[in-house]
């Protein structure tokens, strides 16, 4: 067997000691872009490993790999030389690029001399062997396996899950750290078996995939009601994000697992809140001075005096029923259903490619609908998470759903701001599903906060919600004030104990 060649640092590839080398500096990028070639980063603090596109990486900042921080990025050992060999092909000549034919289009008079290796017994110290780390993406490492499963291993799994969470519920002394653990571990397995079932459901007929994907409905259902009755019980703390961080192994399902857990838990205090204190009756006082001017844009052809509380909140705010939850519950937990491996959640700026991040939420949407016999409100959730009060920033399903019955409906207008209930929402009486606008707060702090995001440090707790403020809610109106309002309180009693 050959022997393995160690990764290096990509700075001691992509280093500039004289003034000629930055146009071989170029054409090692422009090599590395057309060949596709990944880099391994490295979070030195935590021990994080993943494995990205160099483009993603240069397009959010052209200079990443020299930024300071816990990041390191290296390039394997075989796309080392690959690298360095189509360069020496060239003819060592400094130029104008062509990437899609790998050729200089307008070289210089005359040639520089060639890049020195860089075999400083410094840079070899920081060299890896790739294959000896367990490289976390996409779905992490525990995806790998539960795809190996068949059918009834993955029930029968699920069934040793939900064994798990009753013991947890029949004890009478609740330890929170084997409640925090049983929480992570679940709701974990729950979203990657999922999210298998459903690719295999894909290539089946509807009625087919239904059938072929009860069981798994049946489960996660079950598994959802007893996840729910653990988390109201007030368990949930800043031990649950350090958890989280440290045994979730995928960058999206860690994603999913705590946007999913921190929006149940969000209810339940949503619930405590309305149910056991005067914070309706505060609201409604404050509601004329910090909320209406917010709303009234949204509701022009009803009177300033009439957009209060109750017109915002169809029906008026009320708590949320122990089935209706349930039923929201699920479709937290599987409203990245539709997202592939190869996307990173909350991509740089510069390199938003906004066809593919919006084809999760129209994959999903339409998986859960077609697919599986999840219930209609855990479908909305799914199609529904983004669309930002029809921001042009948001996307999602209702929107086009929208328009369309205003072309149908030319003098029909929507009278209210959310529902708790699927008809007002499928009558098009409300601009909103309060389910999905929950899930849009959750889903944009866990974005800012994430302690493994690579492209920029994650934002502390005061500075996230600060910038969501300003960001979301005073320059465009995406997220809804009252709702950010109460999340704060959470936040502040809950994710900070």
């Amino acid at each position: 067997m050959p022997a393995k060649i160690p990764a290096t640092l990509l700075s001691n590839l992509l280093s500039s000691p004289g003034k000629g080398e930055k146009s071989f500096v170029r054409q090692y990028i422009e090599i590395i872009l057309s060949e596709k070639i990944p880099i391994l980063c490295i979070n030195q603090e935590t021990g994080k490993k993943r494995l990205m596109p160099f483009k993603v990486l240069y397009d959010n900042n052209e200079l990443f790999w020299q930024q300071g921080g816990a990041w390191k990025y290296y390039i394997s050992g075989e796309d080392y030389k690959k690298v360095k060999e189509i360069f020496v092909s060239t003819g060592f000549v400094p130029g104008e690029w062509d990437t899609e034919n790998l050729k200089l289009v307008k070289p210089a008079e005359s040639p520089l001399p060639s890049k020195p290796e860089p075999a400083s017994s410094a840079s070899q110290s920081d060299d890896e062997d790739l294959e000896e780390l367990e490289v976390e993406v996409g779905y992490g490492r525990d995806y790998e396996t539960i795809i190996q499963m068949n059918n009834k291993e993955k029930i029968v799994h699920m069934f040793r899950q939900k064994q798990r969470l009753n013991e947890l519920l029949a004890l009478k002394t609740k330890d929170t750290h084997a409640i925090t653990e049983t929480l992570v571990d679940t709701t974990k397995d729950a979203a990657l078996i999922n999210h298998a079932a459903m690719e295999e459901a894909m290539i089946l007929a509807d009625d087919e995939a239904k059938r072929f994907t009860q069981e798994f409905v049946d489960s996660t259902h079950e598994m959802v009601k007893l996840q729910t009755q653990l988390i109201a019980e007030d368990v949930l703390s800043n031990e649950m994000m350090n958890t989280l961080v440290k045994k979730s192994n995928g960058t999206i399902v860690q994603h999913m697992t705590r946007v999913y857990l921190n929006g149940i838990s969000f209810l339940a205090f949503y619930n405590k809140l309305v149910t056991t204190s005067s914070a309706i009756q505060k609201l409604r006082i404050a509601f004329s001075d910090k909320y209406r001017h917010f709303y009234k844009e949204f509701l022009p052809h009803i009177s300033h005096d009439d957009v209060d509380l109750e017109r915002v909140f169809l029906g008026g705010m009320r708590a949320i029923s122990p089935e209706m939850l349930s039923k929201w519950a699920v479709g937290f937990l599987i409203h990245d259903i539709g997202k592939a491996s190869a996307i990173e959640y909350h991509e740089g700026e510069s390199n938003y490619d906004r066809v593919k991040v919006t084809e999760h939420v129209k994959a999903g949407y339409k998986s859960v609908m077609t697919k599986t016999t999840y219930p209609m409100e855990a479908s909305l959730i799914t199609g529904y998470h983004h669309e930002y009060y029809g921001d042009s920033d948001g996307y999602g399903y209702f929107r086009a759903y929208l328009q369309q019955y205003k072309k149908q409906n030319p003098s029909a207008k929507q009278d209210f701001i959310i529902t708790y209930d699927l008809e007002p929402m499928l009558d098009y009486q409300a601009l909103a599903y309060f389910p999905a606008k929950v899930l849009e707060i959750v889903d944009v702090y866990d974005s800012l906060t994430d302690p493994c995001r690579i492209y920029h440090k994650a934002l502390s707790s005061d500075d996230a919600l600060a910038l969501m403020r300003k960001e979301f809610i005073e320059n465009k109106r995406k997220l809804d004030i009252i709702l950010f309002d109460i999340f704060i309180d959470f936040v502040n009693q809950k994710l900070r104990k």
